[in-house]
C-alpha cells in the first residue's frame, strides 16, 4: 500500500473516532444546561445556542492562521494539537458550575478545534484534482459514520451514567485517536523552497476576494452551515415536544444521527458525480433538493416523520461540503492550499457561529419549527447564487494572484 493510501486509511479511521466523540455530547448540550440551575425555556435555548457557537468564534479567527502554518510546517502537528486540546476542553466541562464557565470552555476549545476540517485539507492537498470529489466524499464517510454512532452512544451514556462520565469517556476516546494519528500518519516532507513562500497573506486575501466564483462558493458554505447548525442545539427540545418517553437523550441522538444515514450512503456518489460533470452543476442541484426536504420538518406531528425527513435531507445535503472543498482544491495552487482552505473554514465557522444564535433567536421569538423555514430560505438563496455564477465568465485564482502580487 502506498504512503498516501495508508495515510488516507488512518485519516478515515481517526475521522470516524473524532466525529463520534464530538457528537456524543452535542445532542444533550441544552439538557446539560438545564442541570446547572433553575432556568426558563427561553434562557436554556439562548445559552444552548451561545455555548454551541462559542467554539466556532475562536476557530473562525484561527483557521487561516493554522492553514498558513500547515502550508509551511505540515498538517500532522496541528491535527495532534486539535485532538489533545479538544480532549482537555471536554474533560473540564465535567467540572463547570454555571453556563458562563461552559461558554468560556467552549470558547477556548475553538482555538484548537477543527480536526475534521484540517484532515480534509490534508487529504485534499495530497489528492489528484480529477478524483478530489470522490476522495473527499469517501473521507466524509468516516466523519459521517462517526456522527451516526456518536449521538446514539452519547444519548445512551447520558441516560445511563450521567453527563459527567460521558464527558470523561469522550475525552479518552479523542486521546486514543491522537495516538493512532501520531503513530500511523507519515506526512511527506514540506516543500519550504522559495516558490512556496512567494505569496504574502495580503496577496492571497486580495486574490480570494477578487475571485468572484471562489468567494461566493465560500459564502455558500456559510449559508449552508447557518442552516445546518440553527436547529442542532435545539433538536433535543424539539424531540422532547414530539414524544412522551423519558429517554429523550437517546431519541435525540437517533434523530441527530438520521441526517448522517443519508449522507453516509450518498456523499461518495455525489463527489464522484461532481468530478465527472462539474462541481457547480451538482452543487446547485443538491441545494435546490435540500430545500424540499428541510421545510416539511416544520410540519411533523410525530418523531418518525422527523427522522424520515432528516434522512432524506442528509441524502441531498451530504455532498455539499465535500464538493465545495473539492472545488477549492481544483482552483487553488498547491503551495497556498492550506491557507485558502483556512479561509474557507473561517467562512464555514462563521456559519457555525451564526446558526445556533439565529436558531435560538428564532425559536424564542417564534417557535422551534420556524427554524426549518429559515433554513429552507438560506439553502434557496445559496442555490440561486451558484446558479447565477455558472453563467458568468470563469477566471482563475492564479491570474488574480499575479494581479495582486
Amino acid at each position: 500500500m502506498s504512503n498516501n493510501k495508508f495515510n488516507f486509511s488512518i485519516m478515515l479511521i481517526t475521522n470516524f473516532i473524532v466525529a463520534a466523540s464530538m457528537t456524543m455530547i452535542m445532542p444533550f448540550i441544552s439538557l446539560f444546561i438545564e442541570t446547572l440551575g433553575s432556568f426558563s425555556n427561553s434562557y436554556v435555548q439562548k445559552w444552548a445556542g451561545l455555548s454551541f457557537s462559542a467554539t466556532f468564534i475562536s476557530a473562525f479567527i484561527m483557521s487561516p492562521i493554522w492553514g498558513r502554518i500547515a502550508d509551511k510546517y505540515g498538517y500532522k502537528p496541528i491535527m495532534l494539537m486539535n485532538c489533545f486540546g479538544m480532549a482537555a476542553s471536554i474533560f473540564f466541562m465535567n467540572y463547570v458550575e454555571n453556563v458562563h464557565q461552559l461558554f468560556f470552555l467552549r470558547l477556548l476549545m475553538g482555538i484548537v478545534a477543527g480536526f475534521i476540517s484540517t484532515s480534509n485539507a490534508f487529504v485534499s492537498k495530497h489528492t489528484a484534482k480529477n478524483v478530489a470529489g470522490k476522495t473527499l466524499g469517501t473521507l466524509q464517510m468516516g466523519s459521517v459514520g462517526g456522527t451516526l454512532f456518536g449521538p446514539v452512544i452519547g444519548g445512551l451514556l447520558a441516560d445511563a451514567v450521567g453527563f459527567g462520565y460521558t464527558f470523561l469517556l469522550t475525552a479518552i476516546i479523542i486521546i486514543i485517536a491522537a495516538f493512532i494519528l501520531l503513530i500511523g500518519v507519515h506526512e511527506p516532507d514540506m516543500n519550504t523552497t522559495r516558490s512556496s513562500l512567494v505569496y504574502t497573506r495580503k496577496n492571497i486575501v486580495m486574490a480570494v476576494f477578487h475571485h468572484r466564483l471562489l468567494l461566493n462558493i465560500m459564502l455558500v458554505t456559510t449559508l449552508v452551515q447557518i442552516g445546518n447548525f440553527s436547529i442542532q442545539p435545539l433538536l433535543s427540545l424539539y424531540v422532547a415536544a414530539l414524544t412522551n418517553t423519558q429517554q429523550v437523550s437517546f431519541l435525540a441522538g437517533i434523530t441527530f444521527s438520521a441526517t448522517g444515514v443519508g449522507t453516509f450512503f450518498f456523499t461518495r456518489y455525489w463527489g464522484d458525480l461532481a468530478d465527472h460533470i462539474g462541481y457547480e452543476k451538482v452543487l446547485t442541484t443538491l441545494l435546490f433538493i435540500s430545500v424540499f426536504f428541510v421545510v416539511p420538518q416544520a410540519f411533523v406531528t410525530s418523531l418518525w416523520q422527523l427522522i424520515l425527513l432528516r434522512i432524506l435531507f442528509g441524502i441531498s445535503s451530504g455532498g455539499i461540503i465535500p464538493i465545495t472543498i473539492a472545488f477549492i482544491r481544483h482552483e487553488t495552487p498547491i503551495e497556498i492550499q492550506g491557507e485558502v482552505m483556512g479561509y474557507n473554514q473561517s467562512f464555514k465557522f462563521l456559519g457555525n457561529i451564526i446558526g445556533p444564535v439565529l436558531g435560538g433567536i428564532v425559536s424564542s421569538v417564534a417557535s422551534i419549527p420556524t427554524i426549518f423555514y429559515t433554513t429552507g430560505l438560506l439553502f434557496l438563496i445559496a442555490a440561486v447564487i451558484v446558479l447565477i455564477l455558472q453563467k458568468k465568465p470563469k477566471k482563475f485564482l492564479k491570474d488574480h494572484l499575479k494581479v495582486h502580487a
